[in-house]
C-alpha cells in the first residue's frame, strides 16, 4: 500500500504535510540550492513589513541546550522589494507559497494584504502577530480582542486564504483562537517562539543585543504539542503546529495532536535535507500500520481509560 500523505489545509492542497516556518528559509532561494522546493507541501516566506525594516542589533543567535534564542526582529526589505524581487522566483517553484506578513501598527497587516492581493502565485497570507522580538509584535496576539480585530481587517481587503499566527506567550492561547476564528481566520499557526534570554557569565551581559529573544528548537516541543491539542478541541479550522520538529516522529505526534500540517524550522539550519527522512518516514509510519491517509489518526490520541 502506497499511503496519502496529501493534505487539504484550508482548501489548499499540499502534496504532504511538511511547511517550512517562516523566517528560516528566508524567500526560498536560500533552500532552493540543496533541492527542488516541490518536496515540501508548502514553503512560508521570512515575515514581510510594509516598508524596509533593518531588525534587531547584534549579536541576534545565542545556542542554548535543545534549543537556539534569535532576535533578528524581523528584517526586512518591504513588500514591494517582495513582489518585485523575490516573488517571481517562488511561482517558478511548483509550491504553495504562504506569504507571512508582519506590522509596527494593526493598520500594516490589512494594507500589506491588499497590495499582495493583486499578485498570483500566493496560496495563504500567514498573519505574525506573534513575534516576540518586536516591540509591538507579540502584543497583536496575546490580546483577543486585538487578534481578531486584525484578522478581521486583513480578510476584508483579501480573497487569498488568512492564517493567523498564534504566540504562546499567554495564559490561555485557547481564548486567542477562539477570537480568530470567530473574525475569519481560515487556519491557525501555531505556536511561535517562546520568549527567553541567556547571560554571558564572563562578562554579565545578555547574550542577544535585543536582550530578550525567542526561544525554538526541541526544548519547546511539549508546550507546542499541548498547545496544539488544546486548540484542535477548541476550534474547527485547520491548524499548522509547529515548535521543536526534528524527526518524522515528532511530525506523527504533532499530527495526533491534531495538526493538519507541520511546519519545521529551527532543524533545517542544521540539515536542510531532513524534510526527505521526514516525508520517508511518515510514508513508513502509515504503510506498516495500513493506515491509508493522515486524516485517520490527526487528534486520534488514546486518552487513559479510553480504548483506540
Amino acid at each position: 500500500m502506497n499511503p496519502d500523505l496529501s493534505v487539504d489545509l484550508c482548501g489548499i492542497k499540499l502534496a504532504n504535510p511538511i511547511v517550512t516556518a517562516s523566517g528560516t528559509c528566508g524567500y526560498g532561494r536560500e533552500l532552493a540550492q540543496f533541492y527542488d522546493l516541490s518536496v515540501l507541501g508548502a514553503f512560508t516566506v521570512k515575515s514581510l513589513t510594509l516598508e524596509k525594516r533593518a531588525g534587531n542589533p547584534t549579536p541576534r543567535i545565542a545556542e542554548c541546550v535543545s534549543g537556539l534564542l534569535n532576535s533578528i526582529g524581523i528584517q526586512s526589505q518591504g513588500v514591494n522589494h517582495f513582489i518585485e524581487d523575490e516573488l517571481p522566483f517562488l511561482r517558478q517553484q511548483n509550491v504553495p507559497v504562504i506569504v507571512s506578513i508582519a506590522g509596527n501598527y494593526a493598520d500594516d497587516f490589512p494594507r500589506i494584504a491588499e497590495i499582495l492581493e493583486r499578485e498570483e502565485g500566493i496560496s495563504a497570507i500567514e498573519i505574525n502577530i506573534s513575534c516576540p522580538n518586536i516591540e509591538t509584535g507579540c502584543g497583536f496576539g496575546t490580546d483577543p480582542e486585538m487578534a481578531g480585530r486584525i484578522v478581521r481587517m486583513v480578510k476584508a481587503k483579501t480573497r487569498i486564504p488568512v492564517i493567523a499566527k498564534l504566540s504562546p506567550n499567554v495564559t490561555d492561547i485557547r481564548m486567542i483562537a477562539q477570537s480568530v476564528e470567530k473574525n475569519g481566520a481560515d487556519a491557525i499557526t501555531m505556536i511561535n517562539t517562546l520568549m527567553g534570554m541567556a547571560i554571558d557569565i564572563d562578562t554579565r551581559r545578555p547574550k542577544l543585543g535585543n536582550v530578550i529573544g525567542g526561544l525554538s528548537g526541541p526544548a519547546i516541543k511539549p508546550v507546542a504539542i499541548k498547545m496544539v491539542w488544546d486548540v484542535y478541541q477548541t476550534v474547527r479550522i485547520p491548524i499548522i503546529g509547529m515548535g521543536g520538529v526534528l524527526t518524522w516522529e515528532d511530525v506523527i505526534e504533532f499530527i495526533l495532536a491534531g495538526a493538519t500540517a507541520v511546519g519545521v524550522g529551527t532543524v533545517l539550519f542544521r540539515d536542510p535535507w531532513v524534510v526527505f527522512d521526514l516525508i520517508d518516514g511518515i510514508r513508513k509510519y502509515l504503510t506498516e500500520r495500513g493506515i491509508g491517509r493522515l486524516d485517520e489518526i490527526r487528534g486520534k490520541v488514546v486518552l487513559p481509560g479510553k480504548r483506540d
